[in-house]
This record gives C-alpha cells, structure tokens and sequence, in this order.
C-alpha cells in the first residue's frame, strides 16, 4: 500500500515524533494472510502523529489532550519505565547467554574473579541487572546488557542500529568517505578499541622537549574518551534508526549522539549531566569507561586549553548532541563566535577551579601576546556584552587588572 508515492512503512515513519521502532511482519495463517505491526512502546513521552497525540478509549480514537486524566496516568507509567531494564531478548537459556554477552569482558571490566563455571557467572550478571531470571535455566537479557556486553549488538534487533560508528571523510565536508568502521561490539568491550582506533586514524606533530622527540595526536585522548563516553551515555535510545557517531573532517571531529541535551549547553562545564540512562552510566563509571559525574566535560576543556586548541562547540542540532573539536588555528583566524566561546569556557573552568579569569589569563589561553592586553580586552567586552560572562564585583576597576565570572555564578 501506498499514501500517494510512499509505501505505507515509511510514510508512517515521518508522521511520527519520536521516530519509534515499528515493523512490518507478513506470515500466513490456515492459508490465510495475516500482517502485524510490531510496535515499540512509548518509553518517555507519549508518540505524536502529525504534532498531536492520540489514545483509545473504548473502541473510539481520541485525541490525548481531551482527557487529562488518562494523560497524568501515561506520564506515571513513563517516570516507571527506563531504558535498561526493558528486554533485548526473552527466553534465552543460560548457555545461549554466554554465548551473547562477552562476559569475560564483564569480569574483567569490573575487575571481579572469573568464575570456573557457568553456575556461578549468571547470578553475577542477575545482581548487576544484565539479566533478569525467568525460569529454571532461562533469563531475559536486559537491554543494559546487551548493549554493554554484547558480543554483537545485531543479534539484538532493536539495538543494531546503536553500535558506535567512525566514520573519515575528505576534506571538510561528507560528499567522500575514506574510511568507516562499526564494529558492532557492546559499549564496554568496544569502548577502549574505538578510542584507540580513533587515535590511530588521526594526524600527528613532532614535539621536542628536553631533547626528546615525541608524538602528539591532533586532539587530545582525554578529550575524545570523554565525549566519546558521553555520547553513548546520554543518548536517547527511543529514537530509532539512528546511533552515537563520530566523524572525523581535515578540520574537525564532531562527536554526536541522537537526543537533545537535557540540560542546557552553556552549563555543560559546571552542572553535573543529567542523564536518560542512569543505570548505564552508573555502570560505565564504575568500569573507569567514563569520568566522575560532572568532571568529564571539565577535563575536556582543560586538555584543549593546553593543547591550544580553538574552544569546542557544543550545541544541540537536528534532534541530536553535538560536540565539536576543531584542529588547531591561528588566533588571527578566528572568528568573533570563535573567541568569546573560548573566553566563556575559559572563565568557566577557572570558575570552577576556585579561580577567576583575568585579561593575563585571557591572554595565555589564546596565545596573546602581552602588549595586547587591549584585544584580550575587546573579547572581554564582547563576552560581557553576549551576556555569558560578567566582572566580578570586588575587582579591580582597571580593565587590565580586573577578574570576571560565568552570568550564572
């Protein structure tokens, strides 16, 4: 069937927001054939058809606003459900588990004795919510489960599209791929080889220091491991046929995840992340995969700062979380967005380190020389003036000398 010149699947797929996992299955019954819809069910919002939302009552379609009690009801359900204890797999027999889930991986990660027989690893992976018992040799295998631990995440049909892929492109644009890589993997028995990866791939300097030469990646590990981590965190698993993804230009590295962000931008540096999936970062942190709740971004920043680097771009874009790394450039290359980004970040961090920014500060992050102090002191300007930072009130009345503030400290 077709809605004008659409076939009806994927018609029904642009009506819908979130774009949920349905499908389409076709068989025959007494001859007779039958299709069903296989739905994926509203996990945090209800689904929109063309803007608005829908219910039944009774055998009658009606519109979800006309009945605000049914409405509270739904929201109770979604504060209910979270993504990690829904089932990737139901059924399964304790030997097609360990044949699923890397649990070698899962021991070693959490750095537990592995056990000598299969009778004592399933209630290891039972007590960390990896699997759910269901019978007399047969568990669910949870959704947090798979998507750690799998051996390969397409022997789970909803999260085939949520393995990590890298993909390098020509140039600063994606009209030519060079290489791709998605190795299909769970989350934290694929992490460290992605990151290792993504390093490999990148361009590298020469550096002398105390006479030895060294070889410094363009971006710094710590910047990509954490942002990286973030993306498979904090990402919003109900949107469907889409995943976290890194991709990699000759100026950039834009590292993203599908979900806006929960919390705003600007306030990455200084509030602890908010997250879909506390279960999953939970897990990830304790495996070391990840940082402390709320230091992560802060070491970004840091190690950019001192690999001078242009400030990272974090926005919210298309119904994704993108952050952006760029190559290093010039200070005279720099646009106006460019370098109050970089005098925002910069009075954050110092901010949260105890410490207040300055034009001397300023000065050294982007690489001003100091008979400049009065270009340090126009970005100051025109950061006060965007409203991100503002001076802090017992400085110095001098320009030269006076120390500034995040707009929310």
């Amino acid at each position: 069937m077709k809605i004008g010149n659409q076939e009806l699947e994927n018609w029904l797929a642009t009506q819908l927001e979130p774009r949920i996992d349905f499908r389409l299955l076709e068989a025959a019954v007494d001859g007779n054939p039958v299709v069903c819809i296989q739905i994926q069910p509203a996990s945090y919002i209800p689904v929109r058809f063309r803007g608005k939302e829908y219910i039944r009552i009774g055998s009658y379609k009606k519109k979800l606003d006309d009945h605000p009690e049914k409405e509270r009801a739904l929201w109770s359900l979604f504060n209910q459900s979270v993504f990690e204890t829904g089932i990737a797999a139901a059924g399964v027999d304790g030997s097609k588990v360990l044949e699923l889930l890397d649990y070698p991986g899962y021991f070693r990660l959490t750095a537990q004795p592995l056990p000598d027989n299969r009778a004592a690893i399933l209630p290891k992976l039972e007590a960390d919510l990896l699997v759910i018992k269901r019978g007399a040799d047969r568990y669910d295998i949870t959704n947090l489960g798979a998507i750690l631990f799998a051996v390969r995440l397409d022997s789970f049909d909803r999260l085939s599209r949520k393995a990590l892929r890298i993909i390098i492109y020509k140039g600063t644009n994606r009209v030519e791929t060079i290489k791709e890589q998605s190795d299909g993997q769970g989350y934290a028995i694929g992490f460290q080889g992605a990151v290792s990866w993504i390093n490999g791939q990148l361009p590298q300097n020469e550096q002398i220091e105390r006479a030895l030469r060294t070889e410094v990646r363009m971006y710094p590990e710590i910047a990509i491991r954490e942002l990286t981590a973030n993306a498979l965190i904090h990402q919003d698993f109900n949107i469907s046929g889409s995943g976290p993804m890194v991709e990699i230009f000759s100026d950039r590295m834009e590292i993203s995840n599908p979900g806006i962000p929960l919390i705003d931008t600007l306030r990455f540096i200084d509030e602890p992340p908010r997250s879909r999936n506390e279960k999953l970062a939970s897990l990830m942190r304790r495996m070391r995969i990840c940082e402390e709740r709320g230091s992560g971004i802060d070491k970004v920043i840091f190690s950019i700062e001192s690999f001078q680097l242009p400030a990272p771009d974090f926005r919210a874009a298309g119904g994704s979380t993108v952050a952006v790394l760029f190559a290093p450039r010039d200070f005279s290359r720099m646009d106006r967005t460019e370098r109050i980004r970089a005098c925002y970040q910069h009075v954050c961090l110092l901010h949260v380190s105890g410490q207040r920014m300055t034009n001397a500060t300023l000065r050294k992050r982007l690489g001003i020389k100091d008979a400049n102090y009065p270009l340090a002191s126009r970005i100051i300007g025109d950061a006060i003036e965007s409203g991100l930072i503002k001076q802090h009130i017992e400085g110095s009345s001098s320009k030269r000398d006076a120390s500034y503030l995040p707009f929310w400290a």
